[in-house]
C-alpha cells in the first residue's frame, strides 16, 4: 500500500492510494492510522470518500510524530567526501515536528543562514511500539518507508560538535508524499531503491540505497536500544554523496531554487526554496 496524509477542507484525512484516486481511511492522520491495531488490514479495506490525486495537498505523511531521528554519515561515497572515517557506530541527531512540512510545500529559507544546503534520504516510518527490538521484531516494527530532504544550515551545524542546531529549522524538512510498504518494494524492509535529488534540473546526488553502512533493521535495533520507538516515529537514514557543502566551490540554496528529492518506489518531494517569513 501507498499511505499519505491529505490537506483537505481545513483538515487532514489519511488516505491510501487506489489508481488516480486517494481513499479516505477514517482518521485524520497516518500518524493516527498507525496508532490503531491492525491498521495495515484497516487500511486494506477501507471504502471511504475518493480525492484525486492530481492537484492533491499532501501534509507530511506523519505530521506529528512523537520523534524524528537522524542517522548521519551512512552512506559511504558520503562520509568519504565529507572527509571522515567509516563509523563503528551510527551517527544520530534528532529533528522536531515542526521542521517537517508536505511533499509540495516551500521550504523555508531563514536569514540567519549563509550556507542552506540539501539532503536526500531515505526515511523508516515506524508502526509499532518497541524498545531494544531485534531481529524479526525490528523487522515488524518497520510499517514501510517515506521521503526525506534533511535540508541543513551548514554553518551553525558546525558551530559546535553537535549538529542539532543546524538540522531542525522551522518549515524546513519535506517528508512525504508516501508512506510505502516494504511488500512493495526490492529488498523489502532492506530495500535497494535509486535515490535523486536535483536542484533546478542540475542532478546533485544519484546513488542507491544499497550504499547504506547500517540499513533500516539495524537503525531500529539500535535507535530502539536508546528510546522507545512509537507508531509514526522517523528514522532518516542517511544522505548520498553530492551535498552542496562538500562540493568545490561550495553550493547552497539561495532562495528561489526548486529541489526535487525522490526515491524509485516511494515518490517525489518537489519543493520551493523561500525566504522565510518574519513571524
Amino acid at each position: 500500500m501507498k499511505l499519505a496524509t491529505l490537506r483537505s477542507g481545513g483538515a487532514t484525512r489519511a488516505v491510501k492510494l487506489d489508481g488516480d484516486v486517494l481513499v479516505d481511511l477514517g482518521v485524520p492522520d497516518v500518524g493516527t492510522l498507525l496508532e490503531r491495531e491492525g491498521w495495515a488490514e484497516r487500511a486494506a479495506a477501507a471504502s471511504g470518500p475518493a480525492y484525486p490525486v492530481e492537484g492533491a495537498d499532501f501534509a507530511p505523511v506523519v505530521p506529528r510524530p512523537s520523534k524524528v531521528v537522524c542517522v548521519g554519515l551512512n552512506y559511504r561515497n558520503h562520509i568519504q567526501e565529507m572527509g571522515r572515517d567509516l563509523p563503528e557506530h551510527p551517527t544520530l541527531f534528532a529533528k522536531f515536528a515542526d521542521a517537517l512540512i508536505g511533499a509540495t510545500d516551500d521550504i523555508a529559507r531563514p536569514g540567519e543562514t549563509g550556507a542552506f544546503d540539501w539532503e536526500v534520504e531515505l526515511a523508516v516510518v515506524v508502526g509499532a511500539p518497541v524498545r531494544r527490538a531485534r531481529g524479526a521484531e525490528a523487522e515488524r516494527a518497520i510499517a514501510g518507508f517515506t521521503v526525506l530532504n534533511d535540508i541543513t544550515c551548514r554553518d551553525w551545524q558546525f558551530r559546535t560538535r553537535e549538529w542539532f542546531q543546524g538540522k531542525t529549522w522551522d518549515s524546513s524538512t519535506p517528508v512525504g508524499p508516501y508512506l510505502v510498504t516494504p511488500d512493495e518494494l526490492p529488498g523489502g524492509v532492506r530495500p535497494a531503491l535509486d535515490v535523486r535529488l536535483s536542484v533546478d534540473g542540475e542532478v546533485m546526488q544519484s546513488d542507491t540505497t544499497g550504499d547504506l553502512l547500517f540499513d533500516p533493521v539495524h537503525l531500529v535495533e539500535y535507535v530502539s536500544t536508546v528510546v522507545r520507538l512509537n507508531p509514526g516515529d522517523l528514522i532518516a537514514t542517511g544522505t548520498p554523496g553530492g551535498v552542496g557543502h562538500a562540493r568545490r566551490p561550495e553550493r547552497y540554496l539561495l532562495g528561489g531554487e526548486t529541489v526535487v528529492a525522490e526515491i524509485d518506489g516511494i515518490g517525489r518531494l518537489e519543493n520551493r526554496v523561500v525566504k522565510e517569513k518574519s513571524a
